[in-house]
């Protein structure tokens, strides 16, 4: 029968970290017609689907993923070959079962997803539609808008910032091609501002400047100077926050800002911030197992701010299921590694949709050329986007497919009232 997967082959590349992740090919009828690379977190989250990694300190300082490729190549092709390939739920439920863990420990969710991923790009290739419109099926694409991260701290730099990530989102324009421009010439602004102030340094793992800055507040009051100093308002371009605040929980509290605040106080703190800076969205505000921190803040001020979880759903339905109903947050950020297969990630998307929340398609820090993403997010038709500062080719990938994408695709609508 025509369109039968016919071979999967799989290596090890690296990614923008420089660590080595899994790349899958799925060959149909004897031709190569998909290809994906897997994108690698260093914030991530506990409950996350398993990354195997070897483990031998000899290579690749134990981080080598030789066993994952082996899967890929061994019985996960063995258990695929013969299906077809434009049936994604196949594919998908034939590794889940092969599998047979809760968190892809078996096989690798790497080693799952390169070939979910690579048999999702065969799919479209075979149908002769691009990835977006294969996604989509009968519905109309949607542009996303991005979320530039162009100050980084936490996990993705060296900084004494606690807050991870510092995004700009341009909101207020009619086409994503201006609500990119202007989000890329917020990221120049922003530059001529720290060197202004002599705190040009580096950058961080996703692209952003990464300056020492006395207060996590000051990051904030840089973003304002940024706009503002690109010529545009803040009613046009909007703050984005990915705070993280797993990585800085402790037993006694969160350690924020050379102070222990309780659940309370990051509520408040929040709070403070909103009233004072135009802040569209907050990530991973509260601990990966503070229910209730998440919960208070969601009612109190989920009206005015997006609440998104990632640490705390991890892109799973089981997850996601019990934050709607404790009211734990109204955005959901989707990373396709952190579950394992593309059919699980739809799933959970849709169950976000259907309860009224949000989707936020994501990257990670360890990423690569691979643009799936992009794609992703406007067959989705998630509305929003996060892939980085305008800044390293790993990156500025999705960007450029995002700007093809838009020849085709024009619906650009902003989550948020204007």
């Amino acid at each position: 029968m025509v369109g039968q997967i016919s071979n999967l082959d799989a290596r090890t590349v690296l990614d923008s970290r420089g660590q080595p992740t899994v790349e899958v090919d799925c060959y149909v009828d004897g031709k190569l017609l998909g290809r994906a690379i897997v994108p690698s977190g260093a914030s991530t989250g506990a409950y996350e689907a398993l990354e195997l990694r070897d483990g031998d300190p000899s290579i690749y300082l134990g981080k080598g993923v030789t066993k994952a490729v082996q899967n890929v190549t061994q019985r996960i092709k063995k258990a695929v070959v013969g299906l077809q390939v434009d049936e994604q739920r196949t594919i998908d439920e034939t590794m889940i079962e092969l599998d047979g863990t809760p968190n892809k420990s078996n096989l690798g969710a790497n080693a799952m997803l390169g070939a979910s991923m690579a048999c999702l790009h065969a799919g479209a290739a075979l149908n002769g539609r691009p990835l977006w419109k294969h996604i989509s099926g009968d519905n109309e694409g949607l542009m996303p808008v991005p979320m530039l991260n162009i100050l980084n701290g936490g996990a993705h730099a060296t900084s004494n910032v606690d807050v991870q990530e510092f995004m700009v989102m341009p909101h207020g324009f009619e086409t994503f091609q201006e609500g990119l421009r202007a989000g890329v010439e917020t990221y120049h602004a922003l530059k001529a501002e720290l060197k202004k102030d002599g705190l040009l340094g580096g950058i961080g793992d996703e692209g952003g400047f990464a300056p020492n800055l006395p207060t996590n507040e000051e990051g904030l009051k840089y973003m304002v100077r940024a706009i503002e100093g690109a010529g545009y308002s803040t009613e046009e371009i909007g703050i984005a926050l990915d705070v993280a605040s797993t990585e800085f929980q402790k037993e006694d509290g969160y350690h924020m800002g050379g102070e222990v605040l309780s659940s309370d106080d990051l509520v408040d703190l929040y709070g403070g911030w909103l009233d004072t800076y135009p802040i569209l969205s907050i990530e991973d505000g509260f601990g990966e197992d503070d229910w209730d921190g998440w919960a208070a803040f969601t009612k109190k001020y989920g009206h005015r701010v997006q609440s998104v979880g990632d640490d705390l759903f991890v892109t799973q339905s089981k997850r996601l299921s019990q934050g709607i109903e404790l009211g734990a947050a109204n955005a959901m950020l989707v990373k396709l590694n952190q579950v394992g297969t593309v059919t699980e990630t739809l799933a959970s998307m849709e169950l976000a949709t259907s309860n009224g929340m949000n989707n936020v398609v994501s990257h990670r820090s360890g990423e690569s050329e691979d643009v799936t993403i992009a794609d992703f997010a406007v067959g989705t038709r998630a509305g929003q986007i996060k892939t980085g500062a305008p800044a390293r080719s790993d990156r500025v990938a999705k960007y450029n497919q995002l700007l093809r994408i838009a020849d085709e695709v024009s619906a650009y609508k902003s989550p948020f009232k204007r």
